[in-house]
C-alpha cells in the first residue's frame, strides 16, 4: 500500500486576511450547547453531493426552465439550446438527486421540479444574486 503524506490545505492556514483568536481557549459551554446542532459527517457528505449537482450551469438552466411549468425534453432542449441527449443526461442526474420528477403523457415525458423546496432553493439563490453584477 502506497500512502502519500497529505499536504495541508493552504486555504485552512491562518493568513493576515483572516482574523483568528490570539489565544487558544475553547469555550466549553458554547461547544457543549451547540454540539448537537452541528450536521453529522454523513449528512454533510449528502449535502455536498446535493450542492455539487447544482454546481453545473446547464443543470441550473434546466431548473430555471422548470421553475414555472412542466416541460418535455424536446422543449427543454430548444429552450436551453442543448441536444436532447445532453438534456436527458442532465435530467437523469437531477432525478437521481430527487430534484425533478416526471410523468408520461402518451409518447411524451414531462419533467417538473420535484417539490417546493427545489423552487425555494432556486429562487432564493437567484434573488441573492440578482443585485450582484455578473
Amino acid at each position: 500500500m502506497n500512502r502519500r503524506k497529505k499536504k495541508p490545505d493552504r486555504n485552512l492556514l491562518p493568513t493576515p486576511d483572516v482574523p483568528t483568536c490570539e489565544t487558544h481557549m475553547v469555550h466549553l459551554e458554547n461547544v457543549r450547547s451547540y454540539q448537537s446542532e452541528i450536521v453529522t459527517t454523513a449528512k454533510a457528505q449528502q449535502m455536498a453531493e446535493f450542492f455539487a449537482v447544482l454546481a453545473d450551469p446547464n443543470r441550473l438552466r434546466l431548473l430555471s426552465a422548470l421553475a414555472s411549468q412542466e416541460l418535455c425534453v424536446c422543449d427543454l432542449a430548444a429552450l436551453t439550446k442543448m441536444s436532447q441527449s445532453a438534456v436527458s443526461h442532465q435530467l437523469r442526474l437531477l432525478k437521481a438527486m430527487r430534484l425533478v420528477s416526471y410523468r408520461r403523457s402518451g409518447r411524451n415525458v414531462y419533467y417538473g421540479l420535484a417539490d417546493n423546496h427545489v423552487i425555494d432553493l432556486y429562487r432564493g439563490a437567484a434573488a441573492r444574486l440578482a443585485d450582484d453584477p455578473v
